[in-house]
């Protein structure tokens, strides 16, 4: 099943994404999938495929500031998580995507379970990996010095941060192939390290997962958290505490997966994955 690399513009800023359609049109709603930090689209590509071939649309985009889509200055782009919130609205809207399952990841796909509750409407299903549930959650050591002045400017003009921060936080080792296209934003430009620095500083965390752990308890929508329970940075009991306090949620354990259970484990995440949207609703 081949991935489509395609690049939209909407407003003032351009969103890639990719994308992988089923061989037959079907009425199954499409899939969207939001990374995390200091990731990409990329990092859903066999996922994608896998879906795609039992009948669903696969839509994985890079955050504006992030992968290949633009990297706005910061006096342009506030990269706030309202900033996010807004700009991942007009994409959908530009892609004509009124209704969709969404599948989250990481500490950027906070802002995807704050896009969910304010739009829930919008939200048919929702899977979470690895992503900050509560206020417990704090930004990992090494992603916080990205956000500082002076010292985050060296680091994220680093293009070797992308290989310690995926490494470091899945605890595996990444391919030269994979690791050559998560790197080559950095090398192409400085305006990558920039982006990435400022969304470190502008995340929000703390607010982020008050919205969060307050907002999820009148939840309605059928979710599953898939959680890799060897993540160094996300402990799974904010996981299991999340489970218990959203109505009907189902918490699935990936007992080797890290923080990136995607990049390592996309066969067993589309496997629960599909499972979860066949099944029926309670």
């Amino acid at each position: 099943m081949a991935i489509a690399k395609q690049t939209i513009q909407v407003g003032n800023w351009e969103w890639f994404y990719r994308e992988a359609h089923p061989e037959t049109p079907t009425d199954k709603l499409p899939i969207l999938f939001l990374h995390g930090l200091v990731s990409q689209s990329y990092s859903w590509s066999a996922i994608l495929e896998e879906v795609a071939a039992k009948g669903y649309r696969a839509i994985a985009p890079d955050w504006i500031g992030s992968g290949f889509s633009a990297k706005p200055d910061k006096r342009d782009f506030a990269y706030t998580p309202d900033a996010f919130i807004k700009a991942l609205g007009e994409f959908l809207e530009a892609l004509e995507l009124p209704k969709f399952h969404l599948v989250v990841q990481g500490f950027l796909g906070s802002v995807g379970l704050q896009y969910a509750l304010r739009h829930p409407d919008q939200i048919e299903r929702l899977l979470i990996l690895n992503t900050p549930l509560s206020p417990e959650a704090k930004l990992p050591w090494k992603i916080k010095q990205m956000g500082w002045p002076f010292v985050g400017d060296m680091m994220t003009q680093d293009p070797l941060l992308v290989d310690r921060t995926l490494e470091g936080g899945s605890r595996y080792v990444l391919e030269d192939k994979d690791l050559d296209v998560y790197r080559r934003p950095f090398l192409q430009a400085s305006a990558t390290g920039r982006s990435l620095m400022a969304t470190i500083k502008n995340l929000q965390l703390k607010e982020a997962t008050a919205e969060i752990a307050c907002g999820f308890q009148n939840w309605e929508h059928p979710t599953e958290i898939l959680w890799g329970i060897a993540d160094p940075w996300l402990d799974v009991s904010q996981a299991e505490n999340f489970a218990k306090s959203v109505s009907g949620s189902v918490l699935v354990k990936l007992e080797k997966g890290g923080h990136y259970p995607q990049d390592h484990w996309p066969q067993e995440i589309s496997e629960s994955l599909l499972l979860f949207l066949r099944k029926q609703a309670v």
